[in-house]
């Protein structure tokens, strides 16, 4: 039910006490507090725990740090929200965040269980990416009778409406329905594909359930008309093609194209091909179509300004500010949850009539009813945790990522390994792009990947441990002489 329920993130049915009142609600929350009890709590007491998980330890201590000495400098309260209110509702969304990712990290104990785990994420996107594509109709050609029929039906599953040019799956907006696609879905997706491994028992040939499921996320992610959406889709598979595809050797055969010629030739070829459809996709759709039209609208042309025109104009103000903030709190930050607080104080010194969303933030009439947050990952980590939150969390994703090249640089023959590898690169990969456009720590997306780079991992790692141990044990064969069997390989 847990990996089912992912692609609901704004549940409309949600106790306050449990974050009623927030955008992030993901469904996913209720099996998650039964898994806790059940399975995960009982593990992280009686169980040996994988090290990925010890080094998230750090900065937890860091966040719990920064805040309790943010709540002894006397901050006023904003929207009446007093800071220790504040402090303890994103102490509980990192909480939330933590349980998602150790609950999803020791839960599959072996291979069997990783498959089945990737089995029900498929399972359960398949019917967002059923949702989505039933709302892609109206978007080809509008129906007001169809599309409120959507409507009143999705009001059951989101706290928000479905926009009228754009799809939004089972999400709040479109934005998070492209960043599920390419960060929970794809990465795994795609690994399947080149490596050639599959989760289920059906196949024909080379063709397997996970290229269906690819074909249908990568038609459906362009209908989300979401720009960071289909920039992670053009990374992630520019580098499946240049870098992590398995190294086809022929040694007799030799061709001047070959080796990274080839790989060039081909990745070239795919990028140009999805350039193509996503410009004719996006064409019709203003939204969207900004990427080209400001270079062909306008003669003095800047960086700063295409941004802006781009509705980027908010996002800069943000992490313009967050960096102030970060400059006067260098070492600790302000503590989790109190950006809010100081936005006003440190906002850069520049008008903010051309962005309409900030100057409604400043203005007391204005429709202001949630704190605002920094909106990018790495920015808030560097404002409410300072230069040692970020040594932490930096520490904690080398351990993510170290996970991840162990078992990519597996020997060929270990296509298991292969396989959790690739994936977990190219989750890895979707994160670091991923993390320029969202700032909250419940957000599932984030954990559930870790946790699964780390389960297979621990998995794989204790699988090569029973092979060097059985290496070492005497066994007989048909006429009864000692055969000593080896170890295959050396885990270094």
């Amino acid at each position: 039910m847990f990996l089912i329920f992912l692609p609901v993130t704004s549940f409309p049915y949600f106790p306050s006490t449990i974050g009623g009142s927030v955008l992030v609600r993901p469904l996913s929350l209720y099996p998650l507090l039964i898994l806790l009890i059940i399975a995960t709590l009982p593990y992280i007491f009686t169980k040996r725990l994988s090290p990925t998980l010890i080094s998230l330890v750090p900065f937890i201590i860091v966040v719990l740090g920064s805040s309790l000495l943010a709540l002894g400098v006397g901050l006023q309260s904003t929207l009446n929200i007093p800071v220790a209110e504040r402090t303890l509702r994103a102490l509980i969304t990192l909480g939330v965040g933590v349980a998602i990712f150790i609950t999803v990290a020791v839960i599959p104990r072996n291979r069997e269980d990783l498959d089945a785990s990737l089995r029900w994420i498929y399972f359960g996107f398949s019917a967002a990416l059923l949702w989505g594509s039933l709302q892609a109709v109206y978007v080809l050609h509008f129906s007001r009778k169809y599309y409120r029929t959507l409507n009143r039906i999705q009001q059951y599953i989101s706290t928000r409406r479905l926009f009228t040019i754009r799809i939004s799956g089972l999400t709040y907006e479109p934005n998070w329905f492209a960043e599920q696609i390419t960060f929970l879905l794809l990465p795994w997706l795609l690994a399947s594909v080149i490596t050639g491994k599959t989760v289920f028992p059906w196949r024909r040939h080379w063709l397997t359930l996970e290229w269906l499921l690819l074909v249908w996320s990568v038609a459906v992610l362009l209908f989300t008309y979401s720009r960071a959406g289909l920039i992670i889709l053009i990374v992630l598979a520019a580098a499946s093609l240049l870098f992590l595809r398995p190294v086809n050797r022929h040694p007799g055969k030799k061709s001047w194209l070959s080796g990274w010629s080839r790989r060039l030739l081909e990745a070239s070829v795919a990028m140009v091909m999805m350039g193509t459809v996503i410009f004719f996709a996006g064409r019709n759709n203003d939204f969207f179509s900004r990427i080209w039209n400001y270079w062909r609208e306008r003669e003095n042309t800047s960086v700063t300004e295409y941004l802006e025109y781009l509705a980027f104009g908010a996002r800069l103000f943000y992490g313009e500010t967050a960096l102030e903030i970060f400059n006067d709190n260098p070492i600790i930050g302000v503590g989790i949850g109190n950006f809010a607080y100081y936005f006003d104080e440190y906002l850069p010194d520049r008008p903010v009539a051309p962005t309409p969303e900030v100057l409604r933030l400043l203005t007391p009439e204005g429709n202001r009813n949630r704190l605002v947050t920094p909106k990018i990952f790495y920015l808030r980590i560097l404002a409410e945790t300072g230069l040692v939150g970020m040594a932490a969390f930096a520490a904690f994703l080398l351990a993510i990522f170290g996970n991840a090249l162990f078992m990519w640089l597996s020997p060929p023959s270990n296509s298991e390994a292969k396989f959790w590898g690739t994936a977990g690169i190219l989750g890895f990969l979707a994160f670091i792009l991923a993390a320029f456009t969202f700032d909250s720590f419940a957000l599932p997306n984030t954990w559930v990947v870790f946790g699964m780079i780390t389960a297979s991992s621990w998995v794989i790692h204790r699988s090569r441990k029973g092979e060097r141990s059985m290496g070492n044990t005497p066994k007989t064969n048909q006429t009864g002489s000692s055969i000593p069997i080896l170890p295959q390989h050396i885990d270094p």
